[in-house]
């Protein structure tokens, strides 16, 4: 406890003693006032204001006309520069996006201040305050754009030098948010959301996916991915840096639903028909819903989430196990005894132990005559998911604001195996986990030249596999096997 507080008195010196400029998912919106001139004006009262919100933030301009707000929530803003002897300089819809710097120069005219002067092109789209390379998927992409299981992180494909990663495709089930960039593995991607640490730590594949969250489109406001020359605030990262904006309320009610639903009758038979002539089942509903608002205008907002996945999946999974005369120990070659050296002719049945008579009278009947492939089932996969989250941001001052999330996660995933038991049962059988995670942030400005931000998150899983032979009689008594676990 002791080493904890002195490393917060620590982190509170620091903050003081110099202008911080990390931002996280949030921007900094940077400019300069000037006359006509050109020279420069000190002393202008300059005001930010989210046109969504209503919430405003005021500085001054230095001695050099500089002014600098930092922790800009992303959003569409207004800037005004006032001062005495001079009309009001106005710049209008100024976007602010995740982790930028953007920059807006303002120019006041001599005149009256009830004279409002509007500031074309006062903005750029290229920052040139910023050395990082990455690309902005906005949230009315990730809601546009087709997602197949509607995993917003898919998108990041569309940035430079990123590629879906092997154990993103392999598999039934694949991991969610596993790509390389700049040819590096996907482990070395680092998952932030609000600011906080998102990355599944874990080496299985338990949750399947490289994120403790994972937002639905529609309650993600847009990230950043980040791939080159990043700043040292985001530190760990060789690969990507993923910055997501959770969403946020607004002055205005604002709510959406949506439902995804795919169904055998509208599917193709596929490549592999079974041996029925049956076409394989898939069935797979993708529902949920979005609301956020004020809870005091231009004050406190919030915001609030639920997505729910039921997918039944069924695919041909051929097997080749022995016939039902080899499993009495006659083959069609002759055979060798490797022990005494003797042989058996073919057709002649090859003596069992009590094992191998075990193991093979716990197989299933052969579906197909032959040798190989001889037998065909509809292997099924289901999976159950449920995930919500819920957000409150709060402008307590023109100087403090808080805000706090939490989100919920809960999966089950169930995969038959392609042999039944007793003597197949291979495959992870019934794979669960449950995400939790909580998230605090405070932001303050002491001065115009510094600040103060607090972030505090907590994740917790649990996740494990319980495979198809769980509670059956152990090896030891169905088969002799001494050593393994029971």
């Amino acid at each position: 406890m002791k080493a904890l507080i002195t490393a917060l008195a620590l982190a509170l010196l620091c903050a003081a003693a110099a202008p911080v400029h990390a931002q996280f998912e949030t921007a900094t919106v940077v400019g300069s006032v000037k006359d006509n001139s050109g020279a420069v004006i000190g002393d202008a009262t300059v005001t930010l204001t989210n046109t969504a919100t209503g919430v405003t933030l005021t500085k001054k301009s230095d001695t050099n006309g500089i002014f600098e707000f930092t922790t800009v929530r992303i959003g569409t803003y207004l800037l005004t520069a006032e001062k005495a002897g001079f009309s009001v300089a106005v710049a209008d819809n100024i976007p602010v996006t995740v982790g930028a710097r953007q920059r807006v120069e303002l120019t006041m005219q001599v005149g009256q201040i009830t004279e409002r002067v509007e500031v074309t092109a006062a903005t750029t789209r290229l920052e040139t305050d910023t050395s990082q390379r990455g690309q902005v998927i906005t949230g009315d992409q990730t809601v546009a754009l087709p997602l197949n299981g509607r995993d917003y992180s898919s998108l990041a494909l569309l940035t430079t030098g990123v590629r879906q990663s092997a154990i993103g495709t392999g598999g039934f089930t694949p991991r969610e948010g596993s790509f390389n960039v700049n040819g590096l593995r996907s482990t070395f991607n680092n998952f932030l959301i609000d600011g906080v640490d998102n990355n599944a730590y874990g080496t299985s594949n338990q949750g399947f996916s490289n994120q403790v969250m994972q937002p639905a489109p529609d309650a993600v406001a847009e990230f950043k991915v980040v791939t080159n020359n990043m700043s040292a605030e985001y530190g760990r990262s060789a690969g990507a840096t993923i910055n997501v904006a959770y969403k946020s309320g607004t002055n205005q009610f604002h709510g959406a639903g949506w439902e995804f639903n795919r169904d055998t009758r509208f599917n193709a038979t596929g490549f592999f028909r079974p041996a029925s002539g049956v076409k394989p089942p898939l069935e797979r509903n993708q529902f949920g819903g979005v609301l956020g608002g004020p809870i005091l205008r231009n004050k406190a907002f919030f915001f609030g989430d639920y997505e729910a996945f039921r997918q039944t999946r069924e695919l041909v999974a051929p097997s080749t196990i022995p016939t039902l005369a080899q499993r009495g120990g006659v083959v069609t070659v002759d055979v060798r005894n490797p022990v005494t050296g003797a042989t058996i002719p073919a057709g002649t049945p090859i003596p069992l132990t009590a094992f191998a008579s075990k193991v093979l009278s716990g197989l299933p009947a052969p579906t197909t005559a032959g040798t190989a492939n001889n037998y065909v089932t509809l292997q099924q996969f289901k999976n159950t998911t449920d995930k919500t989250g819920g957000k409150v941001d709060v402008q307590a001052t023109s100087r403090l604001a808080f805000s706090g999330r939490f989100g919920y996660r809960d999966v089950d995933i169930t995969d038959q195996p392609p042999l039944p038991l007793p003597s197949g049962g291979a495959g992870n059988g019934l794979t669960y986990v449950t995400n939790k995670q909580a998230a605090f942030g405070a932001t303050y400005l002491p001065t115009n030249t510094s600040l103060l931000e607090f972030r505090f998150a907590w994740s917790h899983t649990v996740g494990g596999k319980n495979p198809p032979a769980l509670g059956s009689a152990s090896a030891l008594e169905t088969y002799g096997i001494a050593g393994l676990p029971t």
